[in-house]
């Protein structure tokens, strides 16, 4: 039997196994990857988990018990942290960094670096991007595809693009 007809039948398997157990299907990674030796080995706290599929750059701490979806992307060039028990969805992008001074000056000015922090016990919805520098409270809830490029205080319920307020009080 050939490597490949090899990785063709532990594919089968798996993908039988994850299926019965879960409902669902993965990219052949995430069924190799178990999630949470990934997150030790990234250095997470206990009880968290990250995607084969997501992307961590430069310095990233997470707490325990928070769990980090598919196709995340975690840039901790001017470092990065979250808290325990968040949920970070499918397709969100978190960064440190920004490159458009440097872009539109032809390269001239530097990168532009700021420490991102994301507080304990938040959710960050499906596609959800945030900007460099930007502080999110302990227990906020990011709507699904927004764009976060302030600020978001503790218990914030935040959504669109830009980010603003969500619920009673909004004006």
């Amino acid at each position: 039997m050939s490597l490949w007809d090899e990785l063709r039948a532990f594919w089968t398997q798996r993908r039988q196994a994850i299926h019965e157990a879960y409902t669902r299907t993965l990219p052949l990674g995430d069924y190799v990857v178990d999630r949470w030796d990934k997150a030790r080995a990234l250095g997470f706290g206990e009880g968290t988990s990250i995607y084969d599929t997501a992307y961590v750059f430069g310095e990233v701490r997470v707490g325990k018990d928070t769990w980090i979806g598919p196709f995340v992307v975690l840039d901790g060039s001017g470092g990065l942290t979250i808290g325990d028990t968040c949920s970070i969805s499918a397709g969100v992008q978190i960064y440190s960094h920004d490159t458009v001074r440097w872009a539109t000056s032809g390269g001239a000015e530097p990168y532009e670096y700021a420490p991102t922090r994301i507080g304990h016990h938040c959710y960050v919805g499906p596609n959800a991007v945030i900007a460099k520098g930007v502080t999110v409270g302990d227990g906020a809830v990011i709507g699904a595809n927004s764009l976060v490029l302030s600020d978001v205080d503790p218990g914030a319920r935040v959504g669109g693009t830009p980010a603003r307020p969500l619920g009673a009080g909004r004006s």
